[in-house]
């Protein structure tokens, strides 16, 4: 067993957190025992690419106990736990990832779990699947499938796969209602939120809070924000997403007039570029921007080093840039995801559904995954509604259900008033 972590001396308090998020993800876990005795992963090598947290620790041991051998590196350069990597590395699993990595030691992580020859992929953005096909492209013929959990990396993957490009099916976990509708939502929202206080604790009561992109992570954002008492400004490019964003009774502008009012600024996107260089210049001294997107071009940082006469880090994942005329601006966690640069990422409770989607997706391409055609799948319908049942009864909750008459009557389409 490989392994390169930051220190496996902290591999105990890993466990710690470990155990935590277990006692708080009772979906995943009542699968873990449900297959753990069947074992369809048996045989299966799985390769990894998501962000190494105590949630994503409960997948990767609910993968083994199903069976998977498992070979992992983290998704983005800052959004590594360097305990629970220590503490996976420890319990046995061939783990290449740690906090602070720069473009060529992230990619070379990628790599190492690419030596064992995977099965199954699973991943978050596309990267690992990028480098399959653009680095490794003997390995794609021996994958039997993979999973994407992001918005960014199913949007790659439907791009590649329209282009003829893309040499195995992956499955679409971010476009599962029990995914995007709660991870995307409730998850991002506290969580970036979370992110911010730690690196600034500022006050959000009465601050111009400017959210870029008014999806369904930018939705959580401005909800959460709002209840902080932050006055709400959405941007958007999108004509339905802004007037989804005025009648909820936030106010809409272009991004050239928030950058002008805004206090603190978060993008949320998936594009680049959404913060450049007019909108610095424009911003009000002690302005904090960040972003809760995939990638860290949403903000553009060459521009804003461009226009600095002088850079420190003021605090934990926050720089101040002095601009010429003295303004002070704050950009926070290095324009990476700011609920894992600087926080702990989405809380357990909710990445429970997100990640018992990912469980049931290896199974299925364990099992499927040769006889379907390259391209990007949908999960089913029936999952979203059993995986939401099972989560209600967790939480003691009842729902009705249709009798066989109301079932019929659904179903006549010859009925009237």
């Amino acid at each position: 067993m490989d392994y390169k972590v930051k220190d496996l001396a902290l591999a105990e308090g890993g466990m710690l957190k470990v155990e935590w998020a277990e006692a708080r993800m009772p979906v995943l876990m009542a699968l873990r025992r449900k297959y753990q005795e069947t074992q369809p992963l048996k045989g299966m090598r799985v390769a990894g690419c998501l962000h190494v947290t105590k949630e994503t620790a409960v997948l990767i041991r609910t993968l083994r106990a199903a069976g998977a051998e498992i070979s992992w590196s983290g998704c983005n350069p800052l959004s590594t736990q360097d305990d629970v990597a220590a503490a996976l590395a420890a319990d046995g699993v061939s783990i290449y990832a740690w906090h602070g990595l720069d473009a060529e030691q992230y990619y070379w992580c990628i790599d190492r779990t690419l030596d064992f020859k995977p099965t199954l992929t699973l991943d978050d953005g596309a990267d690992l699947i990028m480098r399959v096909h653009t680095r490794f492209p003997e390995l794609a013929a021996g994958v039997y499938g993979g999973t994407e959990e992001t918005t960014t990396g199913v949007h790659r993957l439907r791009a590649m796969a329209a282009d003829g490009k893309l040499r195995y099916p992956v499955l679409a976990i971010n476009d599962a209602e029990t995914k995007w509708d709660f991870d995307n939502v409730y998850g991002t929202g506290q969580s970036s939120l979370d992110g911010i206080l730690r690196a600034t604790s500022v006050l959000l009561a009465g601050k111009n809070f400017v959210v870029a992109g008014y999806g369904h992570c930018g939705r959580g954002v401005a909800m959460r924000a709002r209840g902080m008492g932050a006055r709400v400004i959405v941007t958007e490019v999108k004509a339905t997403a802004a007037l989804k964003a005025t009648l909820e009774g936030f106010q809409v502008m272009t991004m050239d007039e928030a950058a002008k009012v805004g206090d603190i600024f978060i993008t949320q996107t998936g594009i680049r570029d959404i913060i450049v260089k007019r909108h610095f210049e424009s911003m009000k001294d002690g302005a904090i921007f960040c972003n809760t997107g995939h990638f860290d071009c949403e903000i553009n940082g060459g521009d804003l080093k461009a226009l600095a006469k002088g850079v420190r880090t003021i605090r934990p994942n926050c720089e101040e840039f002095v601009m010429a005329d003295g303004r002070r601006l704050y950009l926070l966690g290095q324009g990476r995801l700011i609920n894992l640069a600087a926080a702990e990422g989405h809380p357990s409770e909710v990445m429970d559904m997100s990640f018992a989607n990912q469980f049931l997706g290896m199974i299925r391409m364990a099992t499927e995954g040769r006889d379907l055609k390259p391209g990007v799948y949908d999960i089913p319908g029936a999952q979203d509604q059993e995986l939401a049942l099972t989560k209600l009864g967790t939480m003691g909750i009842a729902i009705d259900q249709l009798t066989e008459e109301q079932v019929r009557y659904a179903a006549d389409y010859t009925e009237g008033t």
